[in-house]
Order: C-alpha cells, then sequence, then structure tokens
C-alpha cells in the first residue's frame, strides 16, 4: 500500500507540474490584441528608459572625467607657481649677481686680496640664498656642442674646424628655476 501511495503522489506531482504550463498556454490563447499592444508598449517603455539610463551614465562618465582632468591640471599649475613663485624677483636679481662676479673679476685684477675677500663673502652668502629660493645655474662650458634650445648666441668668431659648430666663449652665464630656464646662457659660437 505504501508502494501504491508514493507511485500515486509521484502522479500527482507530475501532473501539478504540468498543470502551470497548460495555464500559461491557456492564458497565452485568451490574450487579445489589445493585451498584446499593451505588453509591447510596455516593452518599448521599458527599452526607453534604459536607453535614458545608459545616456545618463554616459554624460556622468565624461562629466567625471572632465572633472578629473581639471583637478590634476589645477594642481599641476599650482605646483609650478610654487616652484616658480619668485621668478620675476630672480629675473630682477640675476644683474646684480652679474656685477658682482664683474665686480670680483676687476677686483682680483688689483690684487687687493682684503678687499676681494670681503666681495667674495658677500657674493657667496647672496648666491646660496638665491639657490635656497631655487635657482640653479645652467652649465656651459667651452668647447660644449651648442644648442639654439639652450643656448643664445650672440656673436660667430673664425676659428679652427674642431670649434666649428662649438661654444667658443660664455658671455653671460644662464640660470633656471624649477624646469624652466629663467635666463639662458649667452654664448659666441665658433664658425
Amino acid at each position: 500500500m505504501k508502494k501504491n501511495k508514493k507511485h500515486t503522489n509521484k502522479k500527482e506531482q507530475e501532473i501539478k507540474n504540468q498543470e502551470p504550463i497548460t495555464k500559461n498556454k491557456d492564458k497565452e490563447q485568451n490574450m487579445t490584441p489589445e493585451t498584446n499592444s499593451n505588453e509591447a508598449e510596455q516593452l518599448t517603455e521599458l527599452e526607453q528608459l534604459k536607453a535614458e539610463l545608459k545616456q545618463e551614465k554616459d554624460k556622468y562618465l565624461r562629466l567625471y572625467a572632465d572633472f578629473e582632468n581639471f583637478r590634476k591640471r589645477t594642481a599641476k599649475e599650482k605646483l609650478e607657481l610654487f616652484e616658480t613663485a619668485g621668478e620675476s624677483l630672480m629675473k630682477e636679481l640675476l644683474p646684480v649677481l652679474d656685477d658682482f662676479e664683474r665686480a670680483l673679476a676687476e677686483i682680483k685684477k688689483e690684487g687687493d686680496d682684503a678687499l676681494y675677500k670681503g666681495v667674495e663673502l658677500i657674493y657667496e652668502k647672496f648666491k646660496n640664498t638665491l639657490k635656497k629660493s631655487g635657482l640653479k645655474d645652467v652649465e656651459v662650458k667651452k668647447g660644449d656642442e651648442f644648442d639654439p634650445e639652450t643656448h643664445e648666441a650672440i656673436a660667430q668668431v673664425p676659428g679652427d674646424k674642431k670649434m666649428k659648430g662649438k661654444i667658443v666663449d660664455v658671455v653671460e652665464k644662464g640660470y633656471s628655476m624649477g624646469n624652466k630656464t629663467i635666463r639662458f646662457p649667452k654664448v659666441v659660437t665658433g664658425s
């Protein structure tokens, strides 16, 4: 008897499982054109909402990317501003530094050691103060290759073939602050 109950229970379950399928089929058959159009409208509304959501997401991503670019650009500009904050002041002080160097050269020619040492101390103190503020020398030596991107040629002198296109003399030193050259070195080149 127990076997029969199990067997009938299985059959009942199979019938129950099949019932919803037949009910759905009945519903599909009973659908009128009106209900089909309502479902179609709902599907198109859903598709429209999905498309609008996609557009809004795209707008948001673009706006976010623009904002990130703006934030990075302003941070970079702010950093550059701090690095070169005293650039105009430095440009004004460079001729004073040049005058110190010329004065030291003339005092050395005269041979007054005490005066030379005094002026040299002031010069070194002044130069060190400028270096602490970010001023750096642009290294240029006689015999270096002339580069129009980093040197300013003020004259050309005829010379031997070894010095053609090379720096013969450095007339005025060049200086930079951070990554920016604030005064290019003025040089004489060989031709």
